[in-house]
């Protein structure tokens, strides 16, 4: 796959991440997009290939990042928070303990 393909990936993936991370919050939807935007509209003139795929590895990176570690949690009254998990971040439901897990 050619450089342009994999910027225009990495571009693509970050919007759909965003889409889906902050899915209902119209705000932190437009400010997300706005970033990713400027981000890639600030190094559209960059011709070295070093730094390209330096800046490609670190979209990728971003968009692993927002996917497995944002929350999406909304207040619902005094002191009390709703938490929006998404289906693809909360995989296995393991109950806190103390003391580590014992091999078999």
């Amino acid at each position: 796959m050619g450089t342009r393909m994999k910027v225009l990936c990495v571009f693509k993936k970050l919007h759909r991440t965003r889409m889906a991370v902050f899915k209902d919050d119209v705000n932190v939807l437009a400010a997300a997009r706005l970033k990713v935007n400027e981000e890639f509209r600030k190094n559209k003139n960059e011709t070295c290939e070093e730094s390209i795929q330096k800046m490609i590895k670190m979209g990728s990176d971003v968009e692993v990042v927002l996917r497995q570690t944002v929350l999406q949690m909304e207040h619902v009254g005094d002191n009390k928070l709703l938490l929006r998990p998404r289906e693809d971040l909360l995989l296995e439901n393991v109950p806190y303990c103390d003391e580590p897990r014992k091999k078999s």
